[in-house]
């Protein structure tokens, strides 16, 4: 009888909602159509995939793209995509975060705009526009650094063939380009923060920097937590345009800018779909499992900074 009410209060939730239902249904059929059906494709990692054969008739061969890749490729890109990631995440949550709070302290209302203009504008450049504008800069025999340090009598560097560089111009980069719009969330959030605990601190003696340290910070981790619980969810995952358009592609630069994501663009062009279905499925696996877990890690610590 308990189950019966249970059915009959949820039906009837459902039909004082029906209006609110009804509006979803078009996102649900996009999600469904663009989202998981698409997902039918993943037996391909399971198949020797032809194309006179189809996705379900080509051969079955179970687990063989897997050891394809763990046998060959799997230790650089995964090296590569991991750290690159990890790195990001920690030096686009303390730059945006020391950005945000410097925003704070402007008082000038038109100088914090034209500031976050200013910061904000790369955001919306494309890694090829980027790319370009950096060539300006690295070009090995017209590029500004090389002609400075030709200038002050130093050595031209040639920068498309030097590895060991590579991955501080890519952390630069990654951190140049989306600083603005990181900073203006975390700046959001403090505009949040209750001014009346500022005034008690200042009361109490508190200086600016106790007050950034003891209120301002204290009032971010929540955000800054569900931040890198989702970053952490990409950690197996790297900006294609980043690690492609801006090194050029070049391939002596491979050990320092190959990535999961560029391996498998090439090998997808090289028409290597079934074994690129299996590095996408373990893409994705390993991006649940992260997220979950740093999410369980997180609600053990403290709920209230959890994502779920």
């Amino acid at each position: 009888m308990g189950i019966k009410t249970r059915k009959d209060s949820r039906l009837l939730i459902f039909w004082k909602n029906k209006e609110l239902l009804l509006l979803c249904t078009p996102a649900l059929i996009y999600f469904f159509v663009f989202n998981y059906l698409p997902m039918v494709g993943v037996v391909m990692a399971f198949t020797d995939y032809k194309y006179s054969d189809g996705i379900f008739g080509s051969k079955w061969v179970g687990l063989d793209n897997f050891r394809i890749f763990f046998s060959f490729d799997v230790t650089r890109i995964t090296r590569n995509t991991v750290l690159y990631a990890a790195v990001f995440i920690v030096t686009n949550l303390v730059s945006c975060v020391l950005l945000a709070l410097l925003f704070n302290e402007l008082k000038s209302r038109p100088a914090l705009k034209a500031y976050q203009t200013i910061m904000i504008i790369p955001n919306f450049m494309s890694w090829a526009v980027v790319a370009l504008i950096f060539y300006v800069f690295l070009d090995p025999s017209y590029g500004f650094i090389n002609h400075f340090l030709t200038s002050i009598g130093m050595e031209e560097v040639n920068w498309y063939t030097d590895v060991a560089k590579w991955p501080f111009i890519l952390v630069f980069a990654t951190t140049w380009k989306g600083i603005g719009m990181g900073s203006i969330i975390y700046f959001a959030a403090i505009m949040g923060i209750d001014p009346t605990y500022y005034e008690v601190a200042t009361i109490d003696g508190a200086n600016k920097l106790q007050r950034i340290w003891h209120i301002t910070i204290p009032s971010l981790i929540p955000l800054m937590s569900i931040s890198c619980i989702l970053s952490i969810g990409s950690l197996f995952r790297g900006d294609f345009g980043l690690f492609y358009q801006l090194p050029l592609d070049v391939g002596m630069l491979y050990p320092a800018t190959d990535i999961i994501d560029t391996y498998l663009y090439r090998g997808i062009r090289e028409g290597n779909f079934s074994i690129m279905t299996a590095v996408g499925l373990f893409q994705s696996v390993m991006g649940l499992i992260l997220i979950v877990g740093a999410n369980a890690i997180v609600n053990k610590v403290n709920q209230d900074n959890a994502l779920f």
